[in-house]
């Protein structure tokens, strides 16, 4: 049996850790990839991992996705640090001998029309989308996960020939606390849960 975490990390992951608009800092390539293999341990349904991740860090990939933006979100993505893009391969279950090698599990998936791969994909994907951030605070990293962006554009600029389509935005870097407004309030466990 494990012991919970410390308080302090359960605010780091939670309680403290706030969306950032404006994010600065370096983040470097070897940290991306120990992000990433911290996120990749996170379950999905049939290990299937879905998700894909672009990590935009050039000048010229920023301009790419600059694009696509909605204009609230301009000025803050291109003056994070990184933003990734975290997408789904609707073809995701190619990898599923290597991801679930006790079976055939690639059946389970390869007959199943478009529809339902995408909700499979958008299910597992964004579970996997939370993962990353959660590995990120964990890393020191602070987070601006957001939509307003047209995935088409993004589609076409990033994934044009493949079978990977854009889910949501994330924005990397470090954040500066003084900058945030008040914490909005969450909903009180009455309101959003019940143990039956």
């Amino acid at each position: 049996m494990h012991s919970a975490l410390p308080a302090d990390t359960l605010d780091q992951l939670f309680r403290t850790a706030r969306t950032h608009n404006e994010l600065g800092g370096e983040v470097s390539d070897e940290l991306l990839h120990q992000l990433y293999e911290l996120l990749k341990w996170g379950p999905t349904t049939g290990n299937s991992c879905p998700a894909r991740f672009v990590f935009v860090k050039s000048a010229e990939a920023k301009a790419k996705l600059g694009a696509a933006l909605d204009e609230g979100n301009f000025k803050k993505t291109m003056a994070a640090p990184v933003t990734v893009i975290v997408a789904y391969d609707m073809a995701f279950f190619e990898k599923m001998p290597y991801l679930f090698p006790h079976t055939d599990a690639k059946g389970w998936f390869d007959t199943k029309p478009a529809d339902a791969i995408e909700t499979i994909c958008l299910r597992n994907g964004s579970l996997q989308g939370a993962y990353l951030l959660l590995a990120a605070r964990a890393l020191g990293l602070d987070c601006g996960p957001m939509s307003g962006f047209d995935n088409t554009k993004v589609n076409a600029a990033f994934f044009a020939g493949t079978s990977w389509k854009s889910n949501f935005l994330v924005n990397l870097g470090y954040g500066d606390p003084a900058k945030l407004f008040p914490r909005s309030p969450r909903l009180a466990f009455d309101e959003a849960a019940r143990i039956v």
